[in-house]
């Protein structure tokens, strides 16, 4: 695991289109873009050199109202299923409770795998987006992590 850098752009819009093919996957520039902005924080995992994994998430609100959305994760699939995900997800966990508040996701409603990591972590579902992923047209559950007390 390390900080996910602007030279990764293209492999992460690499895996974004075997990985989100039907629903708009990320262009490099948009990774650039996220990495520029200073309450993201993204992170990548790396086997033998070759990065297998990203994920990213913003920390929001004021510093009396703070919450977190995570923007992506994805692993690619020939390292699906060893626990790259949950480290990915951990990571943005533990730096969401640093900064506060609640943690948000969308999750495609058809994503098994991912919800069952979410309710794994401490997520639930409390809304769906309708037509959300475009252009499948999917829809999204909402789903939200309470703030953890740090106290």
């Amino acid at each position: 695991m390390r900080p996910l850098a602007q030279r990764d752009a293209k492999r992460c819009a690499r895996l974004e289109q075997i990985l989100f093919a039907r629903d708009n996957p990320w262009p490099a520039w948009a990774f650039e873009q996220e990495l520029r902005s200073p309450d993201h924080h993204y992170v990548a995992a790396e086997i033998d050199d070759a990065l297998v994994g990203y994920a990213g998430i913003a920390l929001l609100g004021p510093a009396d109202q703070p919450e977190n959305e995570i923007h992506t994760i994805g692993v690619d699939p020939r390292y699906q299923g060893q626990g790259i995900g949950r480290m990915l997800l951990d990571d943005l966990l533990t730096v969401a409770d640093v900064h506060g508040g609640p943690v948000w996701l969308d999750v495609r409603v058809d994503n098994e795998a991912a919800q069952s990591l979410y309710k794994k972590a401490g997520f639930n579902v409390v809304g769906v987006r309708k037509k959300y992923y475009q252009p499948s047209g999917a829809d999204a559950y909402v789903m939200k992590r309470e703030a953890r007390d740090n106290g």
